[in-house]
Parts: structure tokens; sequence; C-alpha cells
């Protein structure tokens, strides 16, 4: 089957998807994962962040699987889907550290959101996210939140909290694990 698979078009793939076919679904993020993580990484700047805003688009495909609706040819529809995320990733970026990000703005406004499903798993994602980041060791949750939420450098974090740089690092690195994990198994849960 595995041979097969790969011959099989992009529409294929998503009828077998539908299905519930994890090959297909591997297929799919094989064709298409790092040309979606490159696209948001030169626009982010920031390789975790790209990683994870593509991580979070398959998942969410996953997630809603049986009710994909694609009108496009798959390519373009996972790069829009990639293309509003990493807008709606710089629009909070901007906000939590207090600068307009002009360009990202003005694509936002041009964006129209008629997905209240996207808006549904999002929640749904965001809940659990919240519940993981309370489960962290008291200095790892600190850490993340003054990075993550408060939009500090691992500089200010690193002075505020009298720690190494290093340290501020490899207290954000194991929230990031511990959240990918623990998302993960949410997932797979559903």
């Amino acid at each position: 089957m595995n041979a097969k698979i790969n011959r099989l078009s992009d529409e294929e793939l998503i009828l077998l998807l539908k299905k519930g076919s994890n090959t297909a679904f591997t297929e799919i993020y094989d064709r298409y994962w790092q040309k979606l993580f490159t696209a948001a990484a030169n626009k982010l700047h920031d390789l975790e962040e790209a990683e994870d805003i593509v991580q979070q688009l398959f998942v969410s495909i996953w997630i809603r699987r049986e009710e994909l609706d694609i009108h496009s040819n798959v390519r373009s529809y996972l790069a829009v889907a990639v293309k509003y995320r990493v807008l709606k990733h710089l629009n909070a970026r901007a906000k939590y550290r207090h600068f307009s990000d002009v360009t990202a703005n003005t694509v936002l406004a041009e964006l129209v959101d008629d997905s209240t499903q996207q808006w549904l798993e999002f929640y749904e994602v965001s809940e659990r996210l919240r519940f993981l980041i309370t489960a962290l060791p008291e200095k790892c949750r600190l850490v993340f939140e003054m990075s993550r939420t408060d939009g500090q450098s691992h500089r200010q974090i690193a002075a505020q909290l009298q720690l190494s740089e290093k340290t501020v690092e490899w207290y954000i690195g194991k929230a990031i694990k511990f959240l990918k994990k623990g998302l993960k198994g949410f997932f797979l849960d559903l």
C-alpha cells in the first residue's frame, strides 16, 4: 500500500483521509510539511514558532478530516491556511510586544474569517494548552509565560529571575516538549 499511496493524487489522498486513513494523512504531511514550514519560517524568522504553526495546521486537518471540504487544490489550501495562521500569530506577537506590524494588520484586515469550526477547534486546543501550562513545574511555567505570553526576551527573563540565558532556554525547551507531548496525546484521544 505504501508504494501505491505516494502515486495517488492529492484529491485521492483527501478522500482516503476523510475515511480516517493514517497513511493518506502521512503522505499529505510528507508532501507538504517542508514547504509549509519554510514559508512560515521565512515570515516569522523563528523556527520553533514556524514548526508549531505547521504542526497545529496538520493537527487541525486530522481532527477535521471527516468534514474536510477543500474547494481548491490541496497545495493552495495548505498555503492559504499557513498564511492565515502566520498572520494571526504576527498579530498576536505585535499585540503582546506592543508594537505595530503594519503589514500583518493590513493583510489581516483583508481576510474574512468565515470559519466557526476553526474558532471552536482553536478554543478547544487553547483550553487544553492552558491546562497543560498550569501543569508545568512552577519555575518552568513562569519562564514560559514570561516568554510566550509577555513577549519578553531570554535576556530580560534571565535578568528578572537571576538565571543564565541558557537556563531560560532550557526551561522554555522543556516546556515546549511537555506541551507538544500533552497536545499530541490530546489529539490522539479525540
